[in-house]
Formats: C-alpha cells, sequence, structure tokens
C-alpha cells in the first residue's frame, strides 16, 4: 500500500506540470534585419512567425537572456520557460565589410555623370567600409555629390542597399585624378642596367606622377643604360637614361688620328665615359696632351683633328692616377 500511494502522489505532481513541447534555440544565424518567434525556440507554437523587432546590424550580434526570453514565451504563449538564468539565445547576422571597389565605382559613376571624363582614380583615404550582409547582393549609389572639376576634390553620401537588408549611408571623401599613359619598370631595376623590351610596360598611371620627358614607348628604351634605380611601377624619364659607354674613364683606349689620308695611332687614358658618337677627353699616355676626342668602338677613340686642347695639370695626372 505504501508503495501505490508514492507512485499516485507522483503522478499527481507530474499533472500538475504542464508539457513543455518548445526547445530554446541556444545560436542562430539570421538572413535579415528582422527577428521573428521561431528564432529563439523551436516548436514555438501558432506565433512561430511573429516579428519580435530590429535584430542586429549585418557583422554583429545580440544575445537574449533568461528573464527577457521568459517574458516573450509568456506573451506569445510558448510553451517553454527557463530552467537557469545561465538560458540565453545568441542571434546573430553574418556580414562583410564593404569592398572598397564597390564604393570607387559609385563615385566614377556619379562624378561621369557630371560630363567629367571616366578616365579617372578615385582616392578615398581612411575608407571606413559599411557592413553589409555576407549573403546579400548589394548594390552602392551616391545619392548627394560635392565636386570640384578644379582640384578633383568631392565629398559624398554613399548609400547601399540590398536585397534582404535595410539601407544603409554613410559620407566619403576623396579625390579624383586624371589619367595617362606611360612606360612604367615591371620589375625593380639596379642602376647601370642595360634594358630590354621585357623590362618596361604600358601603363596608365595618375597624370600627376606622369614626369616631365617622359618615356612613352619601349623603342626608346631597348638597349639604353639606366642611370637611377627604378621601382616596380615607377615611370621612366628619358633623363634616366642613357647609351651605354664603350669607353670607361681611366681605361686605356686605342686613339686614331686621320689626316689627309694618313692615319696614327696611339694609347690613351680615357678622361670621361662614353658611348658611342660621344666626344671625349683624352690624355695621350706619351706626349701627355689633352685631347678631345669621339668614341667610335670599344675602347676605340677617334681625335678630332686640331683638338689639342693643353697639357693635363700635373694635380689632375695625379688625381687620374690615383685607384
Amino acid at each position: 500500500m505504501r508503495m501505490k500511494r508514492l507512485v499516485l502522489a507522483g503522478l499527481a505532481a507530474c499533472a500538475c506540470q504542464p508539457a513543455l513541447a518548445a526547445s530554446l534555440r541556444g545560436v542562430t544565424t539570421l538572413h535579415g534585419p528582422v527577428v521573428y518567434l521561431h528564432d529563439l525556440f523551436d516548436d514555438a507554437g501558432p506565433n512561430a512567425d511573429r516579428a519580435l523587432g530590429p535584430g542586429p546590424a549585418p557583422g554583429d550580434r545580440i544575445v537574449v537572456e533568461a528573464a527577457q526570453l521568459n517574458a516573450i514565451a509568456r506573451q506569445f504563449d510558448v510553451p517553454w520557460r527557463s530552467v537557469s538564468s545561465a538560458d540565453r539565445s545568441v542571434l546573430e547576422w553574418p556580414g562583410r565589410p564593404l569592398r572598397q571597389e564597390e564604393a570607387v565605382d559609385a563615385v566614377k559613376a556619379a562624378i561621369t555623370a557630371t560630363g567629367a571624363s571616366d578616365d579617372i582614380d578615385i582616392d578615398i583615404p581612411g575608407f571606413v567600409p559599411p557592413m553589409v550582409p555576407v549573403d546579400a547582393s548589394v548594390s552602392a549609389a551616391v545619392s548627394q555629390l560635392d565636386y570640384d572639376p578644379n582640384t578633383g576634390r568631392f565629398t559624398a553620401a554613399l548609400t547601399v542597399t540590398g536585397e534582404t537588408m535595410n539601407a544603409l549611408s554613410t559620407r566619403i571623401s576623396g579625390k579624383a585624378e586624371p589619367m595617362a599613359s606611360a612606360m612604367v619598370a615591371v620589375t625593380r631595376l639596379l642602376p647601370d642596367t642595360i634594358l630590354r623590351a621585357d623590362d618596361v610596360k604600358p601603363a596608365r598611371i595618375r597624370a600627376s606622377r606622369v614626369p616631365e620627358q617622359p618615356v612613352v614607348s619601349a623603342d626608346q628604351v631597348v638597349g639604353m643604360q639606366l642611370r637611377h634605380p627604378l621601382v616596380a611601377g615607377q615611370p621612366l624619364r628619358l633623363a634616366d637614361l642613357m647609351r651605354p659607354p664603350l669607353v670607361q674613364r681611366g681605361a686605356l683606349v686605342r686613339m686614331e688620328l686621320s689626316d689627309r689620308g694618313l692615319t696614327v695611332s696611339a694609347e690613351a687614358t680615357a678622361i670621361d665615359d662614353g658611348a658611342e658618337g660621344e666626344r671625349i677627353r683624352v690624355q695621350n699616355v706619351n706626349s701627355r696632351n689633352f685631347v678631345y676626342a669621339d668614341v667610335v668602338g670599344p675602347d676605340r677613340v677617334r681625335v678630332v683633328p686640331g683638338a689639342v686642347v693643353s697639357t693635363l695639370p700635373a694635380r689632375f695626372d695625379r688625381r687620374m692616377r690615383t685607384p
């Protein structure tokens, strides 16, 4: 009899407890800006599709604690109640930052619509991208533009819209610069490099980066020697180039003098570097005379008739002999 009474008492206790059909969702990934009842509870009953309010922004999350969950469950007749104050539900909406290229394209379209050329480069320094849903197709457009064609500077209101998101708006500013053609280094180039056609390439760069007397074709650089180092992407100037010297300063050269059908040769010391066709100074090894001569080949010069200038000063001679 004692056992029977205990069993009946247990059944009576169970009868007082309502069956809990709903279960709490610990983490829910949202796909829109609104939170629904079914985002918090599984088997939430007839009100499962009831909208509760705005959710987190893309890339953000909110946490619903036990007390608020109990209140929501009571309000919408959800058969659930917390068993611990640690019960909670985390709602998150995955996001990604808007790509800067998307903002640049929107600004370029707005500036072009004013009648400006579309051959421009847009710079938006300090761009802080708004977060957009990671799985949404979004579009960016400029809803307000303040553009100065003389300086290229602009400020704009950038509006981002998408099918599953509320419209976002942010202000951006920057500069639009016209583009120009130039030959640039393909890779880092060291001084004295003899340039080949594949060392350079044509590129569109900001007009402000194009130097005076720019190189405009590969034909201008092939076989030329580089005076200064260049980094990849740096535009070339004609002043950066020189013909490779056939005569090096301080080298012994064969000096020729032709006059009235008679050719005389002698050794000389080059005072200057010289490429083919350039006129340099040389010093006759025997006479010590300082003369001008044209470079005609590797370590070969031809003396200009009557171009003996003077005897090289002793101090200059000593400097040439010092290693």
